[in-house]
């Protein structure tokens, strides 16, 4: 019998207590990695409430439960002394960090004009910084080990964007901000790393959460008769993540992935639509009306990119 594919392996997922982060966090139990299970445990989705240590110590209660090794941290992602101290306890536990899997998030939602400063900057805080947080930790558990060996390790990051980043959401400027900084942080880390035998790469995925029920109130539900998961099932997204944690996904690197319920699609890096070029040492005003003018006018008007429409969901 095969050994599992991440059998010897150790991982952190952040914000693994509920939704999305506790199914990847199972799944890769089930391959065969060693969990950290972190979840700082706010029970308010926007990032309120009395922090506990009940989510994450239920989910590694959960894997232990199945066979594997697991083990929770409770600690604040976005505080970089405690996302330190997340990366040190898998290392000092196991021996050594494999995976890391950023997952951890908030929302407060508000359109653009409405936005206060705290609602911008904790769900950036959270989102963004967070993601940078444990990626400085465990590059640098990374790099130095490539030093001591003489040459490439293993280690993989998986990251959280969203199609708010691709697709826009008019009331989440702070957190399609966020997702479209996290894919850049992701080209830019897998760009530094590769050289160290570590790939990084970013999910876009689309799950019915405690952080998303608002987003896809009305997206039908298989019926209770119909055998099957809900399409939009957060177990649809992680064997992706298990995937892109093991060695045979070693030549995937600085990639977008959306992913759900039975569909994964690879994002292109953006593409030039036209390209116009000056007659003179530069443009002026009336050559750009010119040119630039005629393009968009072919457009219908009013043309944007409909939520729904680039999800590929209908409503009930």
């Amino acid at each position: 019998m095969s050994a599992l594919p991440l059998e010897g392996l150790s991982a952190i997922v952040t914000g693994a207590g509920r939704g999305l982060g506790r199914a990847e966090a199972l799944e890769l139990a089930r391959l065969g990695a060693a969990v950290v299970v972190n979840d700082f445990g706010q029970p308010g989705r926007d990032g309120s409430g009395e922090a506990s240590d009940a989510p994450a110590e239920q989910v590694a209660a959960e894997i232990r439960a199945a066979g594997g090794r697991a083990l929770a941290h409770t600690g604040d992602v976005a505080d970089f002394q405690q996302a330190g101290a997340l990366v040190e306890l898998a290392i000092t536990e196991f021996g050594k960090l494999d995976v890391l899997v950023n997952n951890a998030g908030i929302l407060r939602d508000r359109m653009v004009f409405s936005m206060t400063e705290d609602e911008w900057d904790a769900v950036i805080r959270v989102h963004l910084k967070g993601h940078f947080n444990t990626t400085h930790f465990a590059a640098a558990h990374w790099r130095e080990r490539s030093k001591a060996a003489g040459g490439a390790v293993y280690g993989r990051i998986v990251n959280t964007s969203s199609e708010a980043f691709l697709a826009g959401s008019a009331g989440q400027p702070n957190y399609a901000a966020a997702k479209g900084g996290i894919v850049g942080l992701t080209t830019s880390t897998a760009l530094a790393l590769a050289k160290y035998g570590v790939t990084a790469n970013v999910i876009c995925p689309r799950a019915r959460t405690r952080m998303t029920e608002d987003v896809f109130a009305g997206f039908g539900r298989p019926d209770d008769s119909v055998r099957g998961l809900d399409p939009l099932a957060p177990e649809h997204v992680a064997p992706l993540v298990g995937y892109l944690a093991s060695p045979a996904a070693e030549r995937i690197n600085g990639q977008l992935l959306v992913v759900h319920g039975g569909m994964v699609a690879i994002v292109e890096r953006p593409r030039v639509q036209a390209k116009f070029d000056s007659k003179q040492d530069t443009f002026t005003y009336d050559e750009l009306d010119a040119l630039l003018s005629p393009h968009y006018a072919q457009r219908p008007e009013g043309e944007t990119f409909a939520a729904a429409e680039v999800l590929g969901l209908k409503r009930e």
